[in-house]
């Protein structure tokens, strides 16, 4: 039978496990968690999105995105604006203070992720994305189903 260290599921939770205290602790001070980064993240590339967008796109439960916008919307981080499609609808969007937070945290995001890669030399940090990217893109393209 194989070990546990054996098993690339278990060593890729065990990534994401110290992948997500590393970033926490790193955004601890401002209040936020790594899944409100996350959504901000998002923002970042697009002009703004549906929530329920935003949770098809990130992979989180409708009723979790309610709850990490409103915890930006207080840190005027993001705002909720009408359609223009959809009278009804709201569309979340970046605040010009969000777009200062992730200008600020930039330097202190990648130097987690380097913390994290340490052992990995740049060309297999490299390979270790691409095969990644692979891996996740047609979650990404789709949207992920929360476990």
């Amino acid at each position: 039978m194989r070990g546990l260290h054996a098993d690339t599921g278990y060593l890729l939770y065990r990534l994401g496990l110290r992948s997500g205290q590393l970033f926490n602790g790193f955004l601890q001070e401002s209040g936020l968690r790594l899944r409100h980064y996350a959504l901000l993240r998002f923002l970042a590339t697009t002009g703004g999105a549906l929530q329920r967008e935003l949770s098809t796109r990130l992979g989180y439960d409708p009723s979790a995105i309610v709850g990490l916008v409103d915890d930006l919307e207080r840190a005027d981080f993001v705002e909720r604006r009408p359609s223009p499609d959809d009278r009804r609808s709201r569309i979340v969007v970046l605040t010009e203070k969000g777009r200062s937070f992730l200008r600020d945290t930039d330097e202190a995001g990648q130097r987690v992720t380097n913390d994290l890669l340490r052992p990995l030399d740049p060309a297999e940090r490299e390979t270790l994305h691409d095969l990644l990217l692979r891996i996740a893109e047609p979650g990404l393209s789709r949207g992920f189903t929360e476990g």
